[in-house]
């Protein structure tokens, strides 16, 4: 029965790591970028940081962050992310509503991948950064 139920693809939706620009420390920032020609709604966001560091388990606090909607092609800040945290994997499960379906996708960025050697133009956003889509 289960493996009858294929929920939809969500594709056209992004998650971004974006260092700051204004900032004399190293400040980055996350966001969440809708790529699609309609509307997310009611939107819910969930991010936890795991892993191990210099042999420690680590595991941050589970945030919690809602929207009620983002417009087509546009992005919403979710949270900043310090850098200490890059040695750890983050991850973001991303739900909502979109032409009356609820869909959600977990984008993971694994320890070490968020770098300044691996910034790329951001979509939207206009600006270098790391980003799953």
């Amino acid at each position: 029965m289960k493996k009858d139920i294929s929920p939809p693809e969500v594709t056209d939706v992004a998650v971004a790591v974006i260092p700051r620009q204004d900032a004399g420390e190293e400040l980055w920032d996350t966001y969440l970028i809708n790529l699609r020609d309609e509307p997310l709604e009611n939107i819910l966001i969930t991010s936890q940081g795991y892993g191990s560091v210099e042999g420690v388990d680590k595991t941050t606090t589970v945030l919690r962050h809602f929207h009620q909607q983002l417009p087509a092609g546009d992005s919403i800040k979710i949270e900043p992310i310090q850098p200490s945290l890059f040695g750890i994997t983050n991850e973001y499960w991303v739900s909502f509503n979109s032409n009356g379906q609820m869909l959600d996708k977990r984008y993971v960025f694994k320890a070490n991948t968020i770098r300044r050697e691996a910034l790329s133009e951001v979509p939207v956003v206009a600006r270098p950064g790391i980003v799953l889509q």
